[in-house]
C-alpha cells in the first residue's frame, strides 16, 4: 500500500461498518461520533486503515494469531487450489489436506496421535470437555467427571468454555455457567505474596495447590486438568520452575487426564512447535487454533494420545460406543491446506529459531525500560509471546489502574504501533501491556515496539 487511499475513498464501507457491523470486544456508543477502524490491508507485520495510515503490528491480529505475517501468496495459493479442487465435506469422511496435515502435524507432537477439526479454539476446547465426559460416562459410572481449571486462564467464549474460565470480568453476567468445573489457584510468581506462598521453591507449591484441590473435591470424581502452557490474556505468565513437573506428576496419581490448551502458543509462539514442549511434560489431549493457519483459514484442532483415542472404539457392538460429534466447519479443507503451507514457511525460513533469538532479544530490551520507567513491576515471557505488568508502587506490586495502562496502549497506537493489553479480564489486575509480534520479527521491528512503549510510557507517567 503507498498510504494514498483517502478517507472518502472508503466512505461508504466506513458507514455500512458503523451502521451493521458489531464489532468484538467493543463499546460502541464511541461510533455514534468517531468512525470504526478499518483494516485495509497487510504486509509483512505491517496493516494499513482506511486513511492509509500504517501501524506495526505488535499483536499478530490483534489476538496472536498471524504468526508468520500477513500477504503470504503461497498459502493464498494452497487455499485457493484447494477450494477448486474440493471445499468441503463433512468430517465423517477425510480429505486429502487433514489426513496430510495430521501427519505432519503429529510429527511435530511426540507421543500424540489423534487429531479431530473443528473451527474455532472455543470449539476444540468442547470437544475435549465432551470426550473427558463421555470418558466418565464410559469407565467411571459418571463419577469421574470434574474438570480442574486454573485462575486467570482463559479456554474461550462459550457458555461452557467460561465455565473453564480463570477470567472473572470476562464471565461476567453470563451465569449461571456449566456445573462439574472447578477452579485452581494459579503460578503467577510475581505475586506469590499475594497467596501468602513461599519464595523457596514456588513452583512446585503452586502445583501442589492443585493437588490439595483435587483431595478437597475426591480424586474419584476429577476426571481432567486443563491449563494454558503460559497463560495468554490473564497476564502472559510462563509457569515457574518444578511447576509442570509436579503437575505430571499430580495428573498421574491420580488418573486425571491432562489437557492443555495451546491456542495462543501453539504452532511456534514461544519458539517450539508448542509451549508445553519446553516443559518436558505429556498431555493426553492438546487443543490449538490461531496459529495453525496464521489466520488465512478457519482450522483448530483438538489432538489426543492413542490411549484417548482407543477408549471410544473399546466396544464396536455398543452403539453409544464411539464420539457421537460433530464439527460442521471442521469439514472445510481451507484450514489444513492453509496449516501445511503455514507450517512449510515456519520450518524452511527457521521462524522457531528467529522466535527465540528475536524473543531473547525483546525481553532484554523490556528489561531496559524498566530500568527506565519505575511503573513496570515485572517483564516476562516466553519466545515472542511477553508482558510487561505495570504496577503502581514497586514495593507494594499495587496494580496500575486498567485506564491508564489503556492510555499507554492508545498513544502507541497513535505513533503506528499496536499492542495489546489485558482487559475486562482480571478485576483489579488488568495492567499487563501484552505483545505478540509474527515470528518473523527483526530486532529493527522489535526497536519500534519498544520505542514506541518507551515513550508513551513517557508521556503518560513521566
Amino acid at each position: 500500500m503507498d498510504g494514498t487511499l483517502s478517507q472518502n475513498d472508503l466512505s461508504h464501507v466506513v458507514e455500512a461498518d458503523r451502521a451493521h457491523v458489531w464489532h468484538h470486544l467493543t463499546q460502541h456508543k464511541p461510533f455514534e461520533t468517531n468512525d470504526p477502524r478499518i483494516i485495509v490491508e497487510g504486509k509483512g507485520m505491517r496493516v494499513w486503515d482506511q486513511k492509509g495510515k500504517e501501524h506495526l503490528d505488535a499483536v499478530s491480529g490483534g489476538v496472536w494469531t498471524v504468526n508468520v505475517g500477513y500477504g503470504r501468496e503461497s498459502i493464498a495459493k494452497a487455499v485457493y487450489d484447494q477450494l477448486l479442487k474440493l471445499n468441503y465435506f463433512a468430517g465423517s469422511a477425510g480429505s486429502i489436506p487433514g489426513a496430510l496435515f495430521s501427519e505432519k502435524l503429529i510429527s511435530k507432537m511426540p507421543g500424540m496421535s489423534r487429531v479431530y477439526f473443528t473451527n474455532s479454539g472455543s470449539e476444540a476446547n468442547e470437544k475435549a470437555f465432551k470426550m473427558v465426559r463421555q470418558i466418565a460416562h464410559k469407565r467411571y459410572g459418571g463419577k469421574k467427571y470434574k474438570i480442574l481449571y486454573r485462575d486467570r486462564d482463559y479456554h474461550g467464549t462459550t457458555i461452557t468454555n467460561l465455565s473453564a474460565g480463570g477470567q472473572d470480568e470476562r464471565n461476567a453476567q453470563y451465569g449461571p455457567y456449566t456445573p462439574g468445573f472447578v477452579r485452581v489457584p494459579h503460578c503467577l510468581e510475581y505475586r506469590a505474596g499475594d497467596q501468602g506462598a513461599p519464595t523457596e521453591n514456588y513452583g512446585e507449591w503452586a502445583a501442589e495447590q492443585i493437588e490439595q484441590v483435587i483431595l478437597r473435591e475426591g480424586p474419584d470424581t476429577v476426571g481432567a486438568l486443563c491449563l494454558e502452557p503460559v497463560t495468554a490474556g490473564g497476564g502472559v505468565i510462563p509457569p515457574p520452575q518444578g511447576y509442570w513437573d509436579r503437575v505430571q506428576e499430580i495428573c498421574r496419581k491420580y488418573d486425571i487426564l491432562l489437557h492443555i490448551d495451546e491456542v495462543v502458543c501453539g504452532i511456534g509462539r514461544t519458539g517450539t512447535w508448542f509451549g508445553y514442549q519446553h516443559y518436558g511434560v505429556q498431555p493426553d489431549m492438546v487443543t490449538m487454533a490461531k496459529g495453525v493457519a496464521s489466520g488465512y483459514a478457519a482450522i483448530a484442532c483438538m489432538v489426543t494420545t492413542e490411549d484417548v483415542f482407543s477408549m471410544f472404539k473399546d466396544d464396536a457392538d455398543d452403539p453409544m460406543n464411539y464420539f457421537r460429534d460433530i464439527s460442521t466447519f471442521g469439514g472445510c479443507t481451507a484450514g489444513p491446506a492453509a496449516a501445511l503451507e503455514n507450517m512449510r514457511i515456519i520450518e524452511d525460513e527457521g521462524l522457531l529459531e528467529n522466535t527465540t533469538n528475536m524473543g531473547a532479544y525483546m525481553l532484554d530490551q523490556l528489561h531496559a525500560l524498566a530500568d527506565k520507567h519505575a511503573v513496570i513491576g515485572d517483564v516476562r515471557g516466553k519466545g515472542l509471546f511477553l508482558g510487561a505488568e505495570l504496577v503502581k508502587d514497586r514495593d507494594t506490586r499495587a496494580p496500575m489502574e486498567e485506564k491508564r495502562v489503556a492510555a499507554v496502549v492508545g498513544d502507541c497506537m497513535a505513533q503506528g504501533v499496536v499492542i495489546g493489553a489485558t482487559n475486562r479480564s482480571l478485576p483489579g489486575y488488568n495492567n499487563t501491556l501484552c505483545f505478540s509480534p509474527a515470528l518473523i520479527a527483526t530486532k529493527d521491528d522489535i526497536n519500534q515496539i519498544i520505542s514506541s512503549v518507551d515513550e508513551a510510557l513517557g508521556r503518560e507517567f513521566g
